[in-house]
């Protein structure tokens, strides 16, 4: 525990209360021994399915106990929210069950996928708008509409009504587990669902040991907890939209900060080889977000040797569109692709003489754009090329300066790298 006991904090009264006011729609959802996993990490390592609930998300208990709770002048004025997807789905279902007129901000670079499905949940009681590039945007143009309309704003995370229904999460766990857990993994964007587990897990399992995963481009909370107060950040790479938010909530921040063992971050590309990994290996469909905790277990494997260990896998709201941009960052991220400026020479078979005599036996190339210019003796070309192994690389790179076709490598580059790949 460090910093300032927090004021508000979700009692066990109050997640009781919403685990009773959400049985009527929300799953509960199980709780499944991952053998890979646990052989892996020579640990016993089981998975919180949330990504099995109705909407597919454990956001659909937040918004649910929220909009319940709401009067009935409140409920005649309607809901407003903002969200990247999965709790637009939440409150789409929460009003299409009640039967209240919602209106949904999302960032306009939000998966289609999630906005279809919002969608379908919602019906003629939601009313979609796209606006700006990040939850953030949306959050701000929603609270706008919300003052001008009266509409009542249901926030994603920074709600005791919302930390409250997130909480049931912990209490399904608890009563699904033989033996006590010993560390707990849950991905953190704005910190809700992190802040009703605290809540649970510190008074009826206190032992735990709970760890708070964040994307590497998107490090709101673990950024917030080492200044010792709450910081919005300038920039965030929005790729796992479910957790890339600029700042987190000043409810949740202050349970996260007093209570989580630890704060950690990781890769993007990691996320990415984890979601892969979990689809070609164990037939489960995740989102970037779902898979954060899973891929936080590299990190904490001599700690959790021998251990009872728990990962929520939140969300499995994936748009198949993403396939290739989730591949690409895997292979960036596992040093097995790889881009470079390529100077051929300007006569014939010098095409055939890289890949014959420069590539190697298992390498391939991926991409290739061309351009000659009849006034250079070399043109340039950039070229992707995926590696079998990582350790093929500097052999790669030897054979072309040997043979005078290296320009440079990209990969490090990340300006260069944007404006050409």
């Amino acid at each position: 525990m460090k910093g300032t006991k927090p004021a508000y904090f979700p009692e066990l009264d109050d997640v009781l209360q919403a685990a009773q006011t959400i049985s009527e729609i929300s799953e509960v959802t199980p709780l499944t021994e991952s053998i890979r996993l646990s052989k892996q990490y020579n640990c016993q390592v089981r998975l919180k399915r949330e990504d099995l609930q109705r909407v597919r998300s454990y956001k659909i208990r937040g918004a649910f106990n929220k909009i319940s709770s709401l009067t009935e002048e409140e409920r005649a004025k309607g809901v407003i929210c903002a969200s990247a997807g999965n709790h637009a789905q939440g409150v789409a279902f929460a009003c299409f069950h009640l039967k209240i007129k919602g209106t949904i901000y999302m960032p306009s670079v939000t998966p289609k996928q999630k906005v279809e499905q919002t969608k379908l949940f919602g019906g003629e009681w939601v009313e979609i708008v796209l606006e700006g590039d990040t939850f953030d945007d949306a959050s701000l143009a929603a609270k706008a509409f919300g003052d001008s309309t009266g509409k009542i704003f249901v926030h994603p995370f920074d709600d005791p009504k919302i930390i409250e229904g997130q909480a049931t999460v912990g209490l399904e766990l608890i009563s699904q587990s033989k033996t006590p857990i010993d560390y707990l993994f849950v991905c953190i964007g704005g910190g809700g669902l992190a802040s009703g587990l605290i809540g649970v897990f510190s008074q009826l399992s206190p032992n735990t040991k709970i760890i708070g995963v964040e994307p590497k481009g998107a490090p709101s909370m673990k950024t917030s907890i080492e200044a010792g107060k709450v910081v919005a950040l300038d920039h965030i790479d929005k790729f796992i939209d479910g957790a890339a938010v600029k700042k987190v909530g000043s409810l949740t921040y202050p349970i996260c900060n007093y209570y989580l063992d630890n704060m950690i971050t990781v890769d993007e590309g990691k996320a990415c080889q984890t979601i892969l990994d979990l689809y070609n290996r164990d037939a489960i469909v995740v989102e970037p977000a779902g898979a954060l905790s899973i891929a936080a277990l590299d990190e904490y494997k001599e700690e959790i040797e021998g251990k009872n260990v728990v990962c929520i896998i939140g969300g499995s709201n994936n748009d198949i569109t993403r396939t290739a941009e989730i591949k690409e960052r895997a292979l960036l991220y596992g040093k097995l692709k790889h881009y470079f400026i390529i100077r051929f020479p300007q006569r014939p078979g010098a095409l055939k003489e890289f890949v014959v005599d420069i590539l190697g036996p298992t390498d391939d190339i991926t991409h290739f754009e061309y351009s000659k210019k009849s006034s250079k003796e070399n043109a340039p070309a950039v070229v992707g090329i995926e590696l079998k192994h990582p350790e093929d690389l500097k052999p790669l790179i030897e054979r072309m300066k040997t043979n005078n076709f290296y320009g440079d490598y990209i990969n490090d580059k990340p300006d260069l790298f944007e404006y050409l790949v």
